[in-house]
């Protein structure tokens, strides 16, 4: 078969090394995988699954050597087996559903895995080679670990399984995914996540409980994640795509999403793959340290965390030389040339091969991966770019107001003088950051108003108040710390806000500081009103909800420090949080039905959902925004911004492609709702109320749709003529930010 592209050159920043215990893990995994039975189990179509010599050609061993190069003998013989188990059940499920189709039979197995991982280790008796050797890993596995690590694990390993059906179902619709549906579902079938846990294992580093769920390990953790599947996709198109008819592969998605060639779309994929390595360099060094200091992690446990990074540097190096060397994939002898197992025949093709090819290899990675990382640091803030005409956009919803408008645009206005926003505020340039003006062009309370069409009076101003505070904070945060890229400052201000937002809501609830400005007054108030009637898990969530959002200004303000354009998906991720859009869906949480179950919340199909929504409201803001952003602001977070950097276009390619994906997202909240849905009802199988209930959400995230795109049409908020008299000149520089400025702006901004 013709090879569809040529393998482009790799960014693989460290030498691959090789475990010592290579042989033993070789030997000891062809026993073991004949011990379970998976040499010889039967295709429907005839033949086996595997057999030995395609065992020993795809040569697993090899991998787990090169990924954990220094674990000891009986822990690589483990690993190995975890591996051997993995691949197995993929082929297994490929052969017995994927060609079949066999979605039933498909869900039927899956269910069936899920029993051999118990917490009290009982389990049924296996039934096939996937099930025994589930079965011994985890029996072999689980003791070692701390609770807390097998229930991530099996998590992991739950969704590697159960989201094949994702894939099976793609290609039973003959759907490809639209680029962040895939990234993301990507992470749960294509099973790295499950292998940064097995990296705990095996370095002996398990990551602290007190950090496992920070968005620096979090970060870490997804960056290696879609490193490695992403390499994956590049080695193993020929394979999947043009052999096998599977429709999940990156260099696909690419290709159809952009409309170009196989080749252009396997490049930007080595992009973003490189992207993302570096994602990984800059979090480990930038972010994952502060988080250490912050927390007071001890330090046996911050040596585990640098154990559980070196880990996942290791993998991806050796992850990499495994894929030119393993019969699974494709080779090609242009940027490395393949490479034969150890031991093994030579090579029929030239270029350089055996132990350390990557590393003869270096330089021309890493010149790819210093002009990457270059352009990503090159932009320059407050550049002229005038006004974004805006595309069209797909809106199949409409929208509803609440007929309570009126009287919220007037209190939310009251609210904002009594709250300070309209005074002068020490540490901003220029004083006063709003005024009544202002507040009542940009018309917060239309926002809500079209977001909760059917709130009542005293809901509607309250959500209103929220809307108004989250908008001012943010204006608030540019002018006082993003146009000087004061990170310590805003650190310590954003630092200061839990403490507005007591979890206790009793008769005497735990005193909070004096306000020193009009976001932690206007903070105190609204969490006064909000916290009372709620339960403690609904203020707790409430309140992380809050300071996800304001931390991740401190993430933009970090990467404005640095000059630093966002990788895309980091972008794509944080612009959720920042955007402030899980707070309205907080807010409509309140109101839930206690017939649906809290679990069906968290599977795949409400997730989706609500992050289909979460970013075409995004994306919508960014295409409205762009001039107030990128020219007054000097702002580098905005997603045609990141779009113009990544590809390398102009701002007008940049938008129809941002329009385009917001477009896809739209079509695939369509989809998830016409035929994902009514699957959920029948999988859970819900009560009528609880089915009722659950369209009634549906519902709100239309209107959520629909009403933030009729906002942004009517605000004067992001109108040219409103931002320049806002603004004055466009053109600024960043204040100085050397040692003892941080002191000086600190003391004024807490007055």
């Amino acid at each position: 078969m013709t090879q569809p592209f040529e393998l482009p050159v790799f960014y693989v920043p460290h030498p691959a090394r090789l475990n010592p215990h290579l042989e033993e893990a070789r030997a000891h995994s062809g026993q073991w995988a004949l011990r379970m039975g998976m040499l010889d189990t039967p295709r429907p179509g005839g033949g086996m699954v595997w057999d030995k010599a395609a065992l020993d050609a795809m040569d697993y061993a090899l991998l787990c050597a090169y990924t954990h190069p220094d674990c000891d003998s009986p822990t690589l013989d483990l690993v190995t087996d975890w591996y051997v188990w993995v691949f197995f059940f993929d082929d297994h499920f490929l052969e017995q559903f994927k060609y079949s189709r066999d979605l039933r039979g498909a869900k039927a197995y899956l269910d069936r895995l899920n029993l051999f991982m118990t917490a009290d280790g009982a389990a049924p008796e296996p039934a096939n080679p996937a099930e025994a050797g589930l079965a011994d890993v985890w029996r072999r596995t689980a003791p070692a670990m701390s609770a807390q690590w097998r229930r991530r694990f099996r998590t992991s390993t739950h969704n590697l399984m159960v989201e094949s059906m994702w894939e099976l179902e793609n290609i039973d619709r003959g759907r490809i995914a639209n680029p962040i549906e895939y990234v993301q579902m990507r992470r749960r079938v294509g099973g790295a996540p499950w292998s940064a846990n097995l990296v705990e294992y095996a370095t002996g580093a398990e990551v602290p409980e007190q950090v496992a769920g920070a968005r620096p390990m979090t970060v870490l953790a997804d960056a290696f994640a879609d490193a490695v599947h992403l390499r994956n996709d590049l080695f193993s198109y020929q394979r999947e795509v043009q052999q096998e008819g599977e429709n999940s592969n990156a260099v696909l998605v690419f290709e159809r999403f952009l409309d170009c060639s196989t080749q252009q779309a396997a490049d930007l994929v080595n992009d973003l793959l490189t992207s993302r390595l570096q994602q990984f360099e800059n979090t480990a060094l930038t972010e994952v340290p502060a988080l250490l200091a912050e927390q007071a992690v001890p330090p046996h446990q911050q040596a585990a965390v640098t154990g559980y990074a070196k880990g996942l540097q290791d993998w991806q190096s050796g992850g990499h030389e495994w894929h030119l060397r393993s019969s699974r994939y494709m080779h090609g002898d242009t940027a490395h040339g393949p490479a034969p197992r150890l031991g093994g025949p030579t090579p029929l093709l030239g270029g350089p091969t055996g132990l350390g090819t990557s590393a003869a290899l270096l330089p021309a990675g890493l010149a790819h991966g210093a002009a990457r990382r270059l352009r990503q640091h090159a932009h320059q803030p407050y550049q002229p770019v005038g006004a974004l005409p805006l595309p069209e956009f797909h809106m199949p919803f409409g929208f509803r107001t609440s007929p309570h408008v009126d009287l919220a645009r007037e209190t939310t206005v009251a609210w904002s003088r009594e709250m300070g926003c309209f005074d002068a505020v020490p540490g901003v340039d220029g004083g006063e950051v709003w005024d009544e003006r202002r507040c009542r062009e940009y018309d917060l309370a239309y926002l809500t108003a079209v977001f909760y069409p059917d709130a009542s009076p005293e809901q509607l101003t309250l959500s209103a108040d929220w809307a108004l505070w989250g908008t001012y904070s943010d204006d608030y945060f540019v002018r006082a710390f993003m146009t000087t890229g004061d990170a310590v400052a805003g650190r310590i201000w954003h630092g200061r806000l839990a403490e507005f937002m007591p979890l206790d809501a009793g008769p005497t609830p735990t005193p909070t500081p004096t306000p020193m400005n009009p976001v932690e007054r206007g903070l105190a108030d609204l969490w006064r009103r909000t916290a009372g009637p709620l339960t403690e898990s609904a203020r707790r969530a409430y309140r992380a909800s809050v300071l996800d959002m304001t931390d991740s200004w401190v993430w933009e303000l970090d990467n404005q420090a640095q000059r630093r354009i966002p990788d895309p998906i980091d972008y794509v991720e944080m612009r959720r949080r920042t955007f402030g859009t899980d707070l309205i869906m907080q807010l409509a949480a309140f109101t839930r039905s206690d017939a649906v179950p809290s679990e069906v919340y968290q599977t795949g199909v409400i997730r989706e959902l609500e992050t289909a929504v979460q970013d075409c409201n995004s994306f919508t803001n960014d295409l409205f925004s762009y001039q107030r952003e990128i020219e007054f602001d000097g702002e580098t977070h905005n997603m045609v911004l990141v779009v113009e950097n990544f590809l390398g276009v102009d701002r007008l390619r940049a938008r129809d492609i941002v329009a385009r994906l917001t477009t896809a997202r739209v079509r695939q909240f369509e989809l998830l709702i016409a035929e994902d849905l009514p699957t959920l009802f029948d999988e859970f199988d819900l009560t009528p109320e609880a089915r009722a209930a659950l369209v009634r959400y549906s519902e709100d995230l239309k209107q959520y749709l629909a009403g933030n795109l009729e906002w942004h049409r009517s605000t004067r908020r992001y109108r040219e003529t409103e931002i320049r008299r806002d603004h004055g000149p466009a053109a600024r520089s960043f204040h100085p930010t050397g040692l003892g400025t941080s002191a000086v702006r600190i003391t004024s901004l807490l007055g």
